[in-house]
């Protein structure tokens, strides 16, 4: 979804693309893939790890194109201010919600504020059909563009050949298989009926963590204070000063077979992107400080008060 937004907007060789580095790789990998460059801005801060408005502004140049934001954990970004960046500077603005389907903010769903917003339903998302994901945009041009290419170019599908009656296809354009295929549809579709409700149960699960951990006083616990709507995707802590132990800590509650991970490595500090752009510790240091002491507690639909108190004596351990 992320690749064919990038190319219905004709991002390419020499355009630059503003994105965050706290989300996972496929934001960034998406701009290479339409030859462009990866322009990485830090986060606002421990408590609010979402891509900063005030970094953005400061990495716009004459080659920025386009902002890809990231809905980091259901919690919305600065999106309206982003909004008013793009707008100002004739930028592109495309939103990766896959951690944030059906939330809002100021009265409109998240996906909606730019050209068009894409949405992930893999196995550990909030709705899931195994693989698969989805683009929205309200932009002609985009969606045309995107349901052509998501099936090799192809100008007329199979099925719109049968309806109307017609015999052969042109392929117009280079194109790819990125079709999510009817059965998978199916389960989405179930799914989607069933979402008020676990968005409720995730809701009442990370009250209950927040109510557990507030007298943990060497914990960071970001959005505590969010008031707003949420997709409650994700519930993570930032260590004080055991930070240097984070790896540690993560091993020893494997240990207590308790499923903690870190969300995320800072892409910049991948291999790949250090030799391919030239990245380097340093150049991020909130998303750099971020990654280093985050750590991801289990949240998911059916999660139990039990559940969550054996997961918080296993850290407070």
């Amino acid at each position: 979804a992320l690749h064919l937004a990038l190319q219905s907007i004709g991002i390419g060789s020499g355009d630059e693309v503003i994105c965050p580095s706290m989300t996972f790789v496929a934001s960034s990998n998406v701009i290479l893939y339409n030859g462009a460059k990866p322009v990485f801005a830090d986060i606002i801060s421990l408590e609010n790890p979402v891509i900063s408005p005030l970094d953005i502004k400061r990495k716009i140049t004459s080659r920025t194109k386009a902002i890809i934001v990231m809905h980091y954990g259901g919690y919305p970004c600065e999106i309206e201010e982003i909004a008013q960046i793009a707008k100002k500077h004739s930028l592109f603005l495309i939103e990766d919600a896959a951690h944030a389907p059906l939330v809002k903010c100021s009265g409109k769903f998240l996906g909606t504020f730019g050209e068009a917003g894409c949405f992930s339903f893999y196995a550990n998302k909030n709705i899931t059909t195994a693989e698969g994901g989805m683009l929205i945009t309200n932009n002609k041009k985009i969606a045309e563009q995107a349901r052509r290419n998501r099936s090799h170019g192809i100008s007329h599908l199979a099925h719109e050949r049968f309806t109307a009656g017609t015999v052969g296809y042109d392929v117009v354009d280079l194109g790819f298989n990125y079709r999510i295929d009817e059965i998978r549809a199916a389960m989405g579709i179930v799914q989607l009926k069933r979402m008020k409700k676990a968005k409720a149960n995730r809701k009442r699960a990370v009250e209950y963590y927040n109510y557990l951990l507030k007298d943990f006083s060497n914990l960071i616990i970001p959005f505590s204070r969010y008031k707003g709507d949420s997709a409650y995707h994700l519930f993570g802590v930032v260590l004080g000063h055991s930070a240097d132990n984070r790896d540690k800590i993560i091993k020893q509650m494997h240990a207590d077979r308790v499923q903690v991970s870190n969300h995320y490595t800072p892409v910049h500090l991948f291999n790949y992107y250090r030799k391919k752009l030239g990245t380097h510790k340093g150049m991020l240091p909130v998303t750099e400080e971020y990654g280093r002491r985050q750590i991801t507690l289990p949240l998911y639909n059916a999660i139990s008060e039990e559940d969550i108190e054996e997961v918080v004596i296993s850290l407070q351990k």
